[in-house]
Order: structure tokens, then sequence, then C-alpha cells
């Protein structure tokens, strides 16, 4: 991983002054007044979130971090599927600024208890159906910029990740070991079958969102609205629910193999029978799964490529850690 120091845009001077303003424009010239001060709801080294009252409700800023896909994709997602995508009230592609309303409340501000896979079983359908649309405008998506990862060139993608070790960590604290490495060099040719295979099912590479979690789902008691679309990309469809179940399985304390994760497989699946039976797509799902996994680090990896050793600290094990999951889910698979 080639690193060079890199100021963030929110790091410039007189940046906020000119989302202030921006805003401004964006609000008058869709007949609304803010009531209070632009709001910092979050920074990350990868996108700032603002809040602004106003005399309509509260709207929504974001801006990314480059690449600058998330702002034109929203933007499609608005004309394609308004009816789970947040209302933009302004958009500046150049510049990834996207200005939103208020589209609910997250899953996780409606409570962290079982009782929330209730939303799970309604709302993976609703996104199933959206992917099975977005597999019509792939050529499109990657015009937008998004990551190619389709089974085509995933096994390319795989070799170049092994290839580029600073990333990797090997021998360092939360990294790989020379073990681990030297096992995920050895199963560049499984991993390479392992494509192959999941291809021969025959689902289309589509529109993945690869965070779809309680916090990037809202729902205004009617629709469910998948929001941030910066970490995402062309590729297969499946890869989107490793997240989903573990961050399921996580904050509301349920077993990853249980009765209800199961139930969360099972109702994003339904939507698939169209293309092939029960029995196939359950095994598409647990190869997926694991190819997921190393989709993931591919996605870390990008995302930590530019920054300084400084900003990469706190998330040193996601490249390694994933590349570490899918070792042992594969070992696992031959015992």
């Amino acid at each position: 991983m080639l690193n060079r120091p890199v100021k963030l845009p929110w790091d410039e001077p007189g940046w906020h002054g000119q989302v202030a303003e921006w805003i401004a424009d964006q609000l008058t010239a869709n007949g609304r007044n803010a009531t209070g001060p632009v709001e910092t709801v979050h920074q990350r080294i990868w996108s700032i979130f603002m809040r602004v009252p106003t005399d309509q409700g509260i709207v929504f800023f974001k801006a990314p971090a480059p690449p600058f896909y998330e702002a034109p994709l929203t933007r499609a997602l608005a004309n394609w599927r308004p009816d789970c995508t947040v209302p933009l009230l302004g958009i500046d592609q150049n510049r990834g600024w996207l200005l939103s309303a208020d589209a609910g409340s997250t899953l996780r501000s409606n409570g962290q208890s079982p009782a929330q896979v209730e939303h799970w079983l309604k709302a993976l359908p609703v996104y199933a159906g959206l992917q099975i649309e977005m597999a019509a405008h792939v050529d499109e998506l990657l015009i937008f910029g998004m990551p190619d990862r389709r089974l085509a060139v995933l096994p390319d993608l795989y070799s170049r990740l092994l290839d580029e070790t600073s990333s990797l960590r090997i021998g360092l604290e939360l990294g790989l070991t020379p073990e681990e490495y030297h096992a995920l060099q050895n199963l560049r040719p499984r991993f390479a079958q392992l494509c192959v295979e999941l291809d021969s099912i025959g689902l289309p590479a589509t529109l993945t969102h690869e965070e779809i979690h309680e916090n990037n789902v809202l729902f205004d008691g009617m629709r469910y609205i998948f929001t941030d679309w910066s970490d995402s990309s062309v590729a297969h469809p499946f890869f989107s629910m490793i997240v989903t179940l573990r961050a399921a399985s996580h904050w509301l304390k349920l077993d990853e193999c249980g009765p209800e994760m199961m139930h969360m497989r099972d109702a994003y699946l339904e939507p698939w029978k169209i293309f092939s039976n029960r029995d196939h797509l359950i095994s598409a799902f647990n190869i997926a799964c694991r190819l997921g996994m190393v989709n993931r680090a591919l996605s870390w990896n990008e995302a930590l490529r530019s920054l300084t050793e400084e900003q990469i600290e706190p998330y040193n094990d996601s490249v390694p850690g994933w590349l570490q999951d899918f070792l042992r889910a594969e070992m696992a698979q031959r015992k």
C-alpha cells in the first residue's frame, strides 16, 4: 500500500464556509429556510455527515473523501427507485456533495432487540428486489466509477491484493502470520474455482451495498430506505449479506447461525427464486459469504490506500482481518 500525506476535503481552509453557502443555495432552490446552524453529526476519514434544521424538517448533508461515485449513484437511484432512496434536495457531482430530506429513523434508533428481526424480514426482500432491478444498469453503475468486483475479475483482484503485502502487515501485530499468508497464497486456485462455481448458478452481477446494517436502513412507518452507498460495488449480489447478518447477530445478541439469522437469509433469498431453486440459492449464498470476505478486504484496501500511517492506524486489522476470516471459513469447509 503506497501511502502519501492526504488532506481530507473538510480539513481545507474555507471548506466549511463553502458548504454552508452551498446548503443555503440548495435550501432556497427547494423553498426551504434554515432555522439553525449546520451541525456535524460525525466525521470520519472517509466522509463527513451534517444536519441542518429547516422550516420543513431536518435535512442532511454528506461529503465523502474521493472517489465520488456515491453522488451520481444516489441521483440515479432517486430516478430509478425513489421508493427506497433518500429524497434528494441537491447534488454536486464534482465534489461528491449530497443534500437530502429526512427519510425516517434508522433501524438502530428503533431499538436493538430481537424484535428488530421483523423489520429485516420486510426490508431484505425490498433490497433484493432493488438489486434484481439494478442488474440491468451495470454498465451505467460502472461509468459512475464504482469498483468492478464481478466474478470474472475477482481472482485477479485476489492475487493482486496478496501481492500488495504492505497492507497485509505480515508478521506484525494485527496482521497476517507468515503461515496465514502462505496458506492464502496456496488458495489462489481454489479461490478461482469458487468464483466459477458461484457464477455457474446463474445470478447476475449487480449493485451490491456492502454495509446493509441497522444504521444504513431507514424506516418512515411505511417504507424502508437504504442509505450510505459509499461502500458498494458491482459484484455478486449475495456479497451484501455477510455484513448484514454479522451486524444483526452482534447488535441483537443473536447466534449468527441461529434461527433468526436463517429467517433473515431466507427472506432475502425469496425474490431470487426467479433465477434458481432454493437449494442452489443456499449453495450460492454459502460460497458468496466466503468470497464476500475477500471482497470486504478489497474494499478496505481501497479505502485506506491513499491515507497516512496515522490515519490508517485505527483500521490496521481491517484488510488482514477479513482475509483471516476467509481463510478460517475455507479451512472449516475442508473438515
